[in-house]
């Protein structure tokens, strides 16, 4: 699908009534066009726009979600997402939660949207002992409700704001403490495969859209729930990630492009390439079928997927 940008002017008048107020430098110009490429870039990478659907915004509140709101309000004013949008706020019951914040702001800029009231926050306080992190648990209550408002509302996408960083992020904590090679998909389907999730923002720099939120005065309210914890496994590769970039700018574009640059024969994994068949030519036009000797390696008790066991790998030094 081409989403090619129109040629429109950058006027008042041309564009959605979010940005009636916004900017009207340079700097901002080139930022909301850089956001705005590389969220198109990724729609259409990864095949997420199907035209007449509906879909379902998450908006917590936070800097992500109202970026990625924003953008789409933004594209769909252009003529450029064929799609309807309906935002979403999941009030969570957290203490203090301004209630008023969203509602208020969502009306006064003319969005459709629903909020849903759902106490997860004494589940999750009540489940989780003080000294634990929360984020598991809310993260898989909060989808859960997602998904049920999604199809009360037609919605055939959950759209969410995760961005480059906590793709990369997620690959690292995949890769310290999982043992696996997995990132955070820009596309997938629920367990119930009713529900497509989408993450237009896969492509976007968290800088990038920390700017473009104090830029637009977005209401910001923060999370008290789980992203204020320390100790978090996700804030140690958040600083990796941030040294690593200081020390060699320009690492965080290159791990994303490495993503989706994938050589499974040069990896170690036997269930996605077969090493089994790898052979010379020669030795393949020497054996036949009558005498070639099948050699496979002895599974270990524990190995019942014939992949890598916790045991696979060097022994340690």
């Amino acid at each position: 699908m081409n989403i090619s940008m129109p040629t429109t002017p950058d006027s008042a008048d041309a564009c959605h009534p979010l940005f009636a107020e916004a900017p009207g430098s340079v700097e901002f110009n080139k930022l909301r066009k850089r956001l705005l490429r590389n969220m198109r870039q990724a729609i259409e990478d990864f095949a997420m726009v199907m035209p007449g659907e509906r879909w379902l915004i998450g908006l917590s509140g936070g800097k992500d979600s109202f970026g990625l709101l924003a953008l789409l309000m933004d594209m769909k004013w252009r003529g450029l997402l064929p799609v309807d949008l309906l935002a979403c706020n999941l009030d969570q019951g957290q203490p203090n939660f301004p209630k008023h914040i969203l509602p208020d702001w969502l009306s006064k800029n003319g969005i459709e949207h629903r909020i849903e009231y759902q106490d997860t926050y004494s589940v999750v306080t009540d489940k989780i002992p003080e000294n634990r992190t929360y984020c598991s648990l809310c993260s898989r209550l909060r989808r859960g409700h997602l998904y049920r408002i999604a199809r009360e509302e037609g919605c055939s996408a959950l759209v969410l704001g995760h961005h480059r960083e906590d793709i990369l992020e997620t690959f690292f904590m995949n890769l310290f403490h999982g043992g696996r090679l997995a990132a955070m998909p820009p596309k997938l389907i629920n367990d119930e495969g009713d529900v497509q999730v989408l993450r237009p923002l896969s492509y976007c720099a968290e800088n990038d859209l920390e700017k473009f939120a104090v830029a637009m005065e977005f209401p910001i309210i923060p999370c008290d729930l789980c992203g204020s914890q320390d100790g978090l496994q996700r804030n140690a590769m958040k600083d990796m990630l941030a040294d690593i970039e200081r020390r060699m700018p320009g690492r965080k574009d290159t791990m994303i492009r490495a993503l989706a640059n994938v050589r499974p024969s040069h990896l170690l994994d036997r269930r996605i390439f077969d090493f089994m068949a790898l052979q010379p030519e020669a030795a393949k036009d020497r054996d036949s079928p009558a005498d070639a000797v099948s050699f496979r390696p002895a599974r270990h008790p524990d190995c019942r997927t014939g992949g890598p066991s916790r045991r696979s790998g060097p022994e340690p030094a």
